[in-house]
């Protein structure tokens, strides 16, 4: 399955682009970004090669692309109707910028007890969300067709989260939604050129051994680093264990 992803600029102006091409070549520089997962999930995506896809209706943020100061009634209920109609068709997969921060890692990947999976991703087709105290402004009028607004305010819509989330350091890829998997009912993006497996490190907790992740990995060991973490002596980040007898 070839999965389309979406240029920010795209999902915003409401393109059906396709600029998912196996070769990759037609795109630019990329950034590896980090995916946190629970052990399970994590080693199924390895052995998989595949990523699960978040609908939009299931962000665990439910204020995600309503960040629109929405005090009338009517412009409620016509962004709600945007979101749904958006959740039909498009998904998204949230990274962030660095493994290190020790609250994601006990949030998103099961008290440190998981893995966090590094992807290298064309920056075009990345999102760099914002954070913010306050909800966005913009004139009442574009406010009252959302199907109309101008294509950078929806990238603030679609890339504007509360400041309580900056921990995250968040960047986001928006996908189209093509078949559910017949067996758990739910999306997966398959790694490939643009959505590549680079690096994966195994948490400070994890009991995940060499042999499982080599296991997992198959033909990609020599092409993907990886690397077990623990806890920092004198600062509050997770780093790599270096002695390699403490991860059997």
């Amino acid at each position: 399955m070839v999965t389309v992803v979406n240029r920010p600029s795209a999902v915003a102006g409401g393109s059906q682009k396709n600029v998912y091409e196996q070769n990759g070549s037609h795109l630019g520089a990329a950034m590896r970004v980090w995916h946190f997962v629970n052990e399970q999930y994590g080693l199924e995506n390895i052995r998989r090669r595949r990523l699960k896809i978040a609908t939009l209706n299931e962000l665990n943020d439910p204020f995600d692309f309503l960040g629109v100061n929405l005090g009338d009634d009517n412009l409620r209920r016509a962004f709600r109707v945007m979101k749904d109609e958006l959740a039909q068709n498009r998904g998204i997969l949230c990274f962030s910028r660095d493994w290190t921060n020790p609250v994601q890692w006990s949030h998103y990947a099961d008290k440190h007890k998981g893995l966090c999976l590094g992807f290298e991703i064309p920056d075009e087709l990345l999102g760099a969300v914002s954070y913010s105290r306050k909800r966005l402004v913009v004139e009442t009028e574009a406010l009252r067709s959302p199907r109309a607004l101008p294509p950078d305010i929806v990238t603030k819509l679609l890339f504007t989260k509360y400041s309580h989330w900056r921990y995250e350091n968040e960047v986001r890829c928006f996908v189209n939604l093509d078949e559910r998997d017949a067996d758990s009912g739910l999306y997966f993006a398959d790694f490939a050129d643009n959505l590549e497996l680079s690096a994966v490190v195994v948490g400070a907790q994890s009991s995940v051994s060499r042999k499982d992740l080599s296991l997992a990995l198959g033909d990609l060991q020599k092409s993907v680093k990886t690397v077990k973490a623990r806890l920092a002596f004198s600062t509050f980040k997770v780093v790599q264990q270096r002695k390699a007898v403490l991860w059997p």
